[in-house]
Protein backbone atom coordinates (compact mmCIF):
# COMPACT_ATOMS: atom_id res chain seq x y z
CA UNK A 1 0.00 0.00 0.00
CA UNK A 2 1.20 3.67 -0.69
CA UNK A 3 0.72 5.29 2.10
CA UNK A 4 1.88 8.78 0.93
CA UNK A 5 -0.15 8.47 -2.33
CA UNK A 6 -3.01 7.33 -0.52
CA UNK A 7 -2.45 10.45 2.44
CA UNK A 8 -2.20 13.41 -0.22
CA UNK A 9 -5.14 11.87 -1.96
CA UNK A 10 -7.45 11.92 1.03
CA UNK A 11 -5.98 15.19 2.40
CA UNK A 12 -6.65 16.03 -1.08
CA UNK A 13 -10.43 14.97 -0.96
CA UNK A 14 -10.64 17.12 2.52
CA UNK A 15 -9.28 20.37 1.39
CA UNK A 16 -11.75 20.26 -1.91
CA UNK A 17 -14.57 18.93 -0.35
CA UNK A 18 -14.27 21.55 2.62
CA UNK A 19 -13.74 24.30 -0.07
CA UNK A 20 -16.74 23.42 -2.16
CA UNK A 21 -19.32 22.70 0.68
CA UNK A 22 -18.76 26.06 2.04
CA UNK A 23 -18.78 27.55 -1.20
CA UNK A 24 -22.14 25.88 -2.40
CA UNK A 25 -23.66 26.49 0.90
CA UNK A 26 -22.64 30.26 1.52
CA UNK A 27 -23.80 30.44 -1.90
CA UNK A 28 -27.51 29.12 -1.26
CA UNK A 29 -30.24 31.94 -0.41
CA UNK A 30 -33.95 31.40 0.51
CA UNK A 31 -35.34 32.60 -2.99
CA UNK A 32 -34.09 30.21 -4.91
CA UNK A 33 -36.20 27.78 -3.07
CA UNK A 34 -39.27 29.71 -3.20
CA UNK A 35 -40.82 28.13 -7.00
CA UNK A 36 -40.23 24.51 -6.20
CA UNK A 37 -41.44 25.26 -2.35
CA UNK A 38 -44.50 26.32 -3.83
CA UNK A 39 -45.15 23.83 -6.17
CA UNK A 40 -44.92 21.67 -3.75
CA UNK A 41 -47.28 23.40 -1.91
CA UNK A 42 -50.13 23.72 -4.56
CA UNK A 43 -50.26 20.38 -5.18
CA UNK A 44 -50.37 18.99 -1.59
CA UNK A 45 -53.48 21.47 -1.35
CA UNK A 46 -54.73 19.82 -4.25
CA UNK A 47 -54.28 16.33 -3.09
CA UNK A 48 -51.48 15.39 -5.60
CA UNK A 49 -48.21 14.06 -4.12
CA UNK A 50 -44.08 14.32 -4.58
CA UNK A 51 -42.42 11.58 -5.94
CA UNK A 52 -38.46 11.79 -6.38
CA UNK A 53 -36.15 10.35 -8.46
CA UNK A 54 -32.20 10.32 -9.66
CA UNK A 55 -29.95 7.86 -11.87
CA UNK A 56 -27.26 6.26 -10.32
CA UNK A 57 -25.65 7.52 -7.49
CA UNK A 58 -28.36 10.62 -7.39
CA UNK A 59 -30.77 7.30 -7.18
CA UNK A 60 -29.48 6.97 -3.14
CA UNK A 61 -29.78 10.38 -2.90
CA UNK A 62 -33.62 10.13 -3.77
CA UNK A 63 -34.20 7.35 -1.65
CA UNK A 64 -32.77 9.02 1.68
CA UNK A 65 -34.69 12.08 0.68
CA UNK A 66 -38.40 10.37 -0.06
CA UNK A 67 -37.60 9.64 3.56
CA UNK A 68 -36.53 12.64 4.97
CA UNK A 69 -39.19 14.42 3.53
CA UNK A 70 -41.93 11.83 4.51
CA UNK A 71 -40.69 11.84 8.02
CA UNK A 72 -40.62 15.95 8.26
CA UNK A 73 -44.64 16.51 6.42
CA UNK A 74 -43.81 15.93 2.82
CA UNK A 75 -44.97 12.33 1.61
CA UNK A 76 -42.52 11.28 -0.70
CA UNK A 77 -42.11 8.19 -3.07
CA UNK A 78 -39.48 6.77 -4.54
CA UNK A 79 -39.72 6.61 -8.20
CA UNK A 80 -36.94 4.26 -9.90
CA UNK A 81 -35.05 6.18 -12.46
CA UNK A 82 -35.56 3.30 -15.54
CA UNK A 83 -38.32 1.31 -14.07
CA UNK A 84 -40.44 4.71 -14.61
CA UNK A 85 -40.33 4.16 -18.15
CA UNK A 86 -41.23 -0.05 -17.79
CA UNK A 87 -44.61 1.15 -16.01
CA UNK A 88 -43.75 2.36 -12.84
CA UNK A 89 -44.51 5.88 -13.71
CA UNK A 90 -48.08 4.33 -12.95
CA UNK A 91 -47.58 5.49 -9.44
CA UNK A 92 -47.65 8.90 -10.68
CA UNK A 93 -50.82 11.03 -11.30
CA UNK A 94 -51.66 14.14 -13.23
CA UNK A 95 -50.39 17.40 -11.07
CA UNK A 96 -48.15 15.01 -9.11
CA UNK A 97 -44.44 16.90 -8.59
CA UNK A 98 -41.81 14.54 -9.31
CA UNK A 99 -38.13 15.82 -8.13
CA UNK A 100 -35.56 14.82 -10.83
CA UNK A 101 -32.28 14.77 -9.80
CA UNK A 102 -28.96 14.73 -12.00
CA UNK A 103 -25.75 16.51 -11.75
CA UNK A 104 -25.28 17.10 -15.70
CA UNK A 105 -28.71 17.05 -16.14
CA UNK A 106 -28.05 15.41 -19.44
CA UNK A 107 -28.37 11.71 -18.27
CA UNK A 108 -29.80 9.46 -20.75
CA UNK A 109 -31.86 7.63 -18.89
CA UNK A 110 -33.40 10.22 -16.60
CA UNK A 111 -34.29 12.27 -20.04
CA UNK A 112 -36.41 9.33 -20.79
CA UNK A 113 -38.28 9.27 -17.31
CA UNK A 114 -38.45 12.95 -17.38
CA UNK A 115 -39.95 12.49 -20.59
CA UNK A 116 -42.34 9.61 -19.56
CA UNK A 117 -43.33 11.91 -16.36
CA UNK A 118 -44.48 15.03 -18.40
CA UNK A 119 -46.36 12.92 -20.68
CA UNK A 120 -48.28 11.72 -17.57
CA UNK A 121 -49.27 14.84 -16.39
CA UNK A 122 -47.05 15.34 -14.47
CA UNK A 123 -44.67 18.76 -13.19
CA UNK A 124 -40.44 18.47 -12.56
CA UNK A 125 -38.32 19.97 -10.38
CA UNK A 126 -34.67 19.54 -11.60
CA UNK A 127 -31.52 19.18 -9.49
CA UNK A 128 -28.58 19.53 -11.52
CA UNK A 129 -25.58 21.49 -11.59
CA UNK A 130 -26.12 22.92 -14.76
CA UNK A 131 -28.84 25.59 -14.90
CA UNK A 132 -28.09 25.49 -18.62
CA UNK A 133 -29.15 21.47 -18.73
CA UNK A 134 -31.63 19.63 -20.86
CA UNK A 135 -33.17 18.78 -17.47
CA UNK A 136 -33.10 22.03 -15.87
CA UNK A 137 -35.01 23.40 -19.48
CA UNK A 138 -38.00 20.67 -18.61
CA UNK A 139 -38.61 21.50 -15.46
CA UNK A 140 -40.74 24.47 -14.16
CA UNK A 141 -38.52 24.86 -11.02
CA UNK A 142 -34.83 24.51 -10.67
CA UNK A 143 -32.54 23.92 -8.12
CA UNK A 144 -28.80 24.46 -8.54
CA UNK A 145 -26.43 21.95 -7.07
CA UNK A 146 -22.89 22.39 -8.84
CA UNK A 147 -19.41 21.94 -7.68
CA UNK A 148 -16.25 22.62 -9.62
CA UNK A 149 -14.36 19.69 -8.42
CA UNK A 150 -15.59 16.18 -7.15
CA UNK A 151 -12.96 15.83 -4.73
CA UNK A 152 -11.26 12.44 -5.87
CA UNK A 153 -8.04 11.44 -7.66
CA UNK A 154 -9.94 11.33 -11.14
CA UNK A 155 -12.28 14.00 -10.51
CA UNK A 156 -15.47 11.82 -11.87
CA UNK A 157 -17.11 9.43 -9.35
CA UNK A 158 -19.44 11.78 -7.84
CA UNK A 159 -18.66 13.22 -4.07
CA UNK A 160 -18.98 16.61 -3.31
CA UNK A 161 -21.87 16.63 -6.16
CA UNK A 162 -23.64 14.54 -3.91
CA UNK A 163 -23.09 15.92 -0.82
CA UNK A 164 -24.39 19.57 -2.60
CA UNK A 165 -27.74 17.41 -3.95
CA UNK A 166 -27.87 16.45 -0.77
CA UNK A 167 -27.29 19.45 0.82
CA UNK A 168 -29.89 21.29 -1.24
CA UNK A 169 -32.67 19.05 -1.23
CA UNK A 170 -32.56 19.39 2.71
CA UNK A 171 -32.41 23.10 2.66
CA UNK A 172 -35.79 22.87 0.75
CA UNK A 173 -36.90 19.96 3.60
CA UNK A 174 -36.57 22.61 6.14
CA UNK A 175 -38.67 24.88 4.14
CA UNK A 176 -41.62 22.47 3.49
CA UNK A 177 -41.51 21.39 7.34
CA UNK A 178 -42.21 24.54 8.93
CA UNK A 179 -44.68 25.86 6.38
CA UNK A 180 -46.69 22.78 6.96
CA UNK A 181 -46.24 23.74 10.54
CA UNK A 182 -44.60 20.24 12.25
CA UNK A 183 -44.77 20.05 15.77
CA UNK A 184 -42.84 17.72 18.25
CA UNK A 185 -45.91 15.40 18.90
CA UNK A 186 -46.92 15.40 15.29
CA UNK A 187 -43.36 14.18 14.46
CA UNK A 188 -42.99 11.56 17.13
CA UNK A 189 -46.00 9.93 16.22
CA UNK A 190 -44.31 9.47 12.59
CA UNK A 191 -41.15 8.21 14.20
CA UNK A 192 -41.71 6.59 17.32
CA UNK A 193 -38.41 4.37 17.28
CA UNK A 194 -35.39 5.26 18.73
CA UNK A 195 -34.07 8.58 20.47
CA UNK A 196 -35.94 10.99 18.46
CA UNK A 197 -39.50 8.97 19.50
CA UNK A 198 -39.36 10.67 22.59
CA UNK A 199 -40.62 14.27 23.74
CA UNK A 200 -37.58 16.03 24.86
CA UNK A 201 -38.05 18.06 28.38
CA UNK A 202 -38.21 21.68 26.54
CA UNK A 203 -40.92 20.42 24.32
CA UNK A 204 -43.04 18.27 27.01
Amino acid sequence: MNNEACKNAFDAFKKISIEEFVNFMSALNYEQFEPAAQMISEAQAKGNRVHITGIGKPSHVANYIASLLSSTGTPTVFLHGTEATHGSCGQLVPGDVVICISNSGETAELKATATAILNNGCRIIAVTGNPDSWLAAHAEAHLYAGVSQEGGPLNRAPRTSILAETAVLQGLSVILQVNRGLDPKQYIKWHPGGALGHLRESEK
